[in-house]
């Protein structure tokens, strides 16, 4: 059967998508598309290309950067934040893999969505790719006049080098390169920022006529909109292309679009490679990881799924507890199943380690996997994981990410090989038949370890080692490099490189004409609900008060049992997301850790609990839970309550037990807060502000920054020296806590599943002790941190920065409105863009308000400026003065703030926003006079604002965290500094 251009190659009905699937053949270019007709509103679109690298220079990742840059059809610099800045949009990016390379859209707006597939379209195979493109996207050198340095930019290659300062980054890359040392997955197609620099312009052009063709394509849509538009809107953009399907294509393409086998090795091999670190540091983080199978064996890949929840999916999973518990280091690490490459691979290991200590941590994994294999694996564990893996399977909670996208994700891992593309999709059989082998009493999992794990040879062991002069011998090596450059460069080609800085400056600074921004597809305000969605929420009393929000859940129960926190000295306060870690993770008076840990999640989809805090609208007043929480289908509501019951009112009491975890997990904290300064400076630097301006932004730096980091090593010291008062502690703070004074029960599900959950809610609330302890700091009236400098810099070893800004606009007399919402949005996505992003070559920034606060943070990501950033800040208002908005631009900019509005969320994501917005005081009445306010934002509230940023500018504070470049500002601009790494 044929229908616009396209041949039906396999039509199926999957329930496990909610409706039908059929694959499609283009029969004049052999372009394959895969479409999902169903219910879902948040329609997906995604084209995807094989991309395999042959080199690590990054050419596939500045391409996916690049052809986002201005197409035939539509001539502006970034057609990609056009769409961003006026776009109901609920996503929008592209990601580059190590063998592909994918354009993913989603909207629940029919013609916005029609409107994002037209311009990713014309994106990718009609891009501009100029040369001036090609060096802001990717990399050049940047010239000055006289005898100013030289130095290299890029986006990309900012981004590359804040992902090799981070050492999960790097033994993440490692890892995958020691597995497949003789395939394309040997190289980084992210690029090495040592290797970016040999990218040519030619390779890069004609990377993108290889491998950017129909034959190479696979078009991807999902949801609720008409199948016919989708093929006929496909077929008429390759009939704009010259036929180039497989058979068209020469040789030399379709072998390098080949994505080959590794060969299996006979013996494991070791890799040894450094990290950046300062003085002192000397611990190590290694990996163990094994070459699996083909990924397009549904049924093992599901099996491994579920072998890996046994080794490592719980707190006390065998394989995790053995490395925590052996005191070899501080956190497991390693990606555990990797799914999204041809062939699957598994990687685990440690972080923090003595390099000493490494063969016995080394030793302890395959001895543990022996163990398990020879010994057998408990049947609970078994259970554990089989109804763990089906639980997220039928859930299908893709989070922030539309399902569309995720089943494209999960398609691409067989389609991508020439494999079945609905095999992954349909994972029903293949779950039945583990089931059935299971219930054989067959050794599924027993098997699987001795097959993949003991009797594999194919292992890589990779070790990295602190080494302290790295950062600066790459430094040294960026810079000979440079002066290398320009010594041998001619007095002409010198001159040509200067002309060059400026016609890119002179480029990047030039507006887009009027002629051609009209050209972006936009919607108007016409088409944007002038109303609210409302945010189910029924309040009732047990005699607590629970709050229920009536959603579409699929038959599955969302609880929350929110225990407040209302005083409490201030010396307890670090313990708090020690206390919420051991109420799940600890095991009780009738379990230990693990068999726990087991039977919550062969009963329900999870259990887990976490401090809750922010701030009362108006008067700025804190709060804070504790938040237990867990989710379960409705005949397993009993067991999920019995399970909450058993968590808060028969606590473990082995004072053994408690030390040993209570190290384990501060430890684990310790690891994880210390590795993420580097993965995330911009969320450590934000909350370092936040803490400046109020009590809700201070606890957070104390429960999560790096305040708290400072708390946890304390607390690692005394429970060396004094362990029974850290257990004193933590008991004092569950005395204080587990009472039904004040408690709130939330609960988002079907009507039934509504009234199963609160009759069990009721017993488990009457049980508690009925108040808690009234004395210690009162959590109400936190005051923002005292003692913080006005400016600081965090100093680490990273070649980026992350460079921060605050104010508090409420305490500079700012009332709050909804325009500021539009306001902040057009700049983050214009002036702030433009500036810190393409010119300044930073990989992002972001500029938010804290509508309840009142606290304005400008947040860089992997920048390499300090000071030119901060001056974009400063420079907001003028901005704002100078150049207002004419009509299109300020329709897009309320559209796009809109979209933000509306953004689309899951049925479990709707419940707690609403439940946010019950403890924050935010009413209905409130979101709807914002979004009026947003919809009749003029330019003249634009020219208001710029008194408020003017005002900020001149009162805000400064946290820069970062390398050689952060501490040069602190010094000459008289900065506190601090070593934080």
């Amino acid at each position: 059967m044929g229908r616009n251009g396209f041949s039906l190659v396999e039509e199926r009905q999957l329930p496990e998508v909610g409706g039908t699937a059929r694959l499609w053949r283009h029969d004049a270019t052999g372009a394959e598309l895969l479409s999902v007709c169903n219910a879902d509103e948040n329609k997906c679109f995604g084209v995807s290309f094989r991309t395999p690298p042959t080199d690590s220079t990054g050419v596939a990742h500045i391409l996916e950067h690049s052809v986002l840059c201005g197409s035939e059809r539509y001539p502006v610099k970034e057609p990609f934040v056009e769409l961003l800045k006026g776009s109901l949009q609920t996503f929008l990016n592209a990601f580059t893999f190590p063998d592909k390379t994918c354009y993913p859209v989603a909207s629940a707006n029919l013609q916005d969505f029609h409107n994002l597939v037209d311009v990713y379209l014309d994106a990718v195979f009609h891009p501009r790719i100029s040369e001036d493109i090609f060096r802001q996207e990717g990399w050049h050198v940047e010239a000055g006049p006289d005898d100013a340095p030289w130095t290299y930019r890029g986006v990309v290659y900012n981004e590359m080098k804040g992902a090799y300062s981070s050492p999960d980054s790097v033994l993440a890359e490692k890892s995958q390169q020691a597995v497949f040392p003789d395939t394309l997955y040997s190289l980084d197609s992210g690029g090495d920022p040592e290797r970016i620099p040999d990218l040519s312009y030619a390779a890069f052009r004609d990377f993108h006529r290889r491998h950017y063709q129909p034959g190479n394509a696979r078009f991807f849509f999902w949801g609720d909109d008409p199948e016919e538009a989708r093929l006929a809107r496909i077929d008429a953009e390759l009939a704009r292309l010259e036929p180039r399907g497989p058979e068209a294509a020469d040789a030399a393409d379709a072998a390098d679009a080949a994505v080959p086998l590794q060969k299996r090795l006979d013996a494991p091999r070791r890799v040894v490679v450094p990290y950046a670190a300062d003085p002192g540091e000397t611990r190590a983080l290694f990996t163990v990881n094994w070459l699996l199978g083909e990924r397009g064996d549904v049924r093992e890949a599901l099996l491994m799924e579920m072998l890996e929840h046994i080794l490592e999916g719980l707190p006390g999973s065998p394989l995790r507890q053995a490395l925590i518990s052996s005191g070899l280091g501080e956190d497991t690490t390693g990606c555990g199943l990797e799914t999204d490459l041809r062939q699957m691979y598994y990687s685990t290991g440690l972080k923090g380690v003595k390099p000493d200590d490494l063969p016995r941590a080394e030793a302890l994994i395959l001895e543990t996997l022996r163990g398990l294999a020879e010994n057998g694996i408990p049947a609970e564990a078994v259970e554990a994981a089989v109804n763990s893996v089906e639980f997220a399977y039928r859930e299908n909670n893709s989070g922030r990410f539309p399902r569309g996208l995720a089943a494209m994700i999960q398609a691409l891992s067989t389609w991508l090989y020439d494999g079945d593309p609905l095999a992954p999709l349909a994972w029903e059989a293949p779950l039945a038949a583990i089931k059935a082998r299971l219930a054989a009493g067959e050794p599924v999992f027993e098997d699987a370890l001795r097959r993949h794990f003991l009797d594999n040879p194919h292992r890589a062991h990779v070790v990295l080692l602190p080494d302290s002069s790295l950062g600066e011998t790459r430094l040294d090596a960026e810079a000979a490099r440079l002066e290398a450059l320009r010594a041998a460069a001619s007095p002409e080609r010198r001159g040509a490189l200067v002309r060059e800085t400026r016609r890119l400056e002179e480029a990047q600074t030039t507006p887009d004409s009027a002629e051609a921004l009209a050209t972006i597809p936009a919607l108007g305000l016409a088409d944007l609900p002038p109303q609210n969605q409302p945010l189910p929420l029924t309040e009732r009393r047990l005699p607590q008060t629970a709050l229920a929000h009536e959603l579409p859940t699929a038959g599955i129960a969302y609880v929350s049992l929110l225990l407040p926190v209302t005083r409490l000295p201030e010396r307890l306060l670090p313990l708090l997301p020690l206390f919420c870690r051991s109420l799940p993770e600890t095991g009780t008076a009738r379990r230990d850790m693990a068999a726990l840990g087991a039977h919550m999640a062969a009963k329900t989809g999870g259990v887990g609990a976490t401090p809750l805090c922010g701030l009362k609208l108006g008067s700025r007043e804190t709060f804070c839970h504790v938040a237990l929480s867990g989710k379960a289908v409705y005949d397993k509501i009993p067991d999920l309550f019995a399970i909450l019951e058993e968590i808060l009112l028969e606590p473990a009491r082995d004072p053994q037990v408690l030390r040993e975890r209570a190290g384990q997990m501060l430890l684990e904290e310790k690891a994880r807060l210390e590795y993420g300064i580097q993965a995330a400076g911009h969320a450590t630097v934000g909350a370092r502000l936040r803490a400046r301006y109020t009590g809700e932004g201070a606890l957070s730096e104390q429960l999560a920054g790096l305040t708290y980091l400072d708390s946890v090593r304390g607390l690692l010291r005394r429970l060396e020296d004094a362990p029974e008062t850290v257990l004193a502690d933590l008991e004092e703070v569950r005395r204080r806590i587990v009472a039904a004074g004040g408690a709130i029960f939330d609960c988002t599900a079907e009507s039934a599943g509504l009234a199963l959950a609160e009759r069990h809610a009721a017993p488990l609330l009457a049980r508690l002790p009925e108040n808690a302890a009234a004395d210690g700091v009162d959590m109400r009236a936190l005051a923002p941190m005292d003692g913080l400098p006005r400016a600081e810099a965090l100093l680490a070893p990273a070649q980026v920065n992350y460079v921060g800004k605050a104010a508090n606009l409420y305490d500079l007399g700012y009332q709050w409105h909804g325009s500021a919402s539009v306001i902040l949005r057009y700049l983050r996505m214009g002036r702030l863009w433009d500036e810190v992003r393409v010119r300044g070559g930073a990989y992002g920034v972001s500029c938010s308000l804290d509508r309840v606060g009142g606290t304005l943070v400008c947040a860089s990501y992997r920048d390499p400026n300090v000071e030119r950033t901060l001056e974009a800040y400063d420079g907001l208002a003028a901005f704002l003065r100078a150049a207002a908005p004419d009509s299109a631009r300020l329709t897009q900019a309320i559209v796009g703030a809109v979209g933000d509005l509306d953004t689309y969320l899951l049925p479990d994501a709707r419940g707690a926003k609403a439940l946010g917005c019950w403890l924050s005081g935010t009413t209905e009445e409130l979101r709807q006079r914002t979004r009026e306010e947003m919809l009749a934002t003029t330019a003249e509230d634009f020219r208001r604002f710029a008194d408020t940023l003017e005002a900020a500018a001149g009162a805000g504070e400064i946290c820069v965290l970062g390398g050689q470049a952060a501490e040069t500002a602190a010094r000459e601009r008289g900065w506190t500094s601090r070593r934080v790494l």
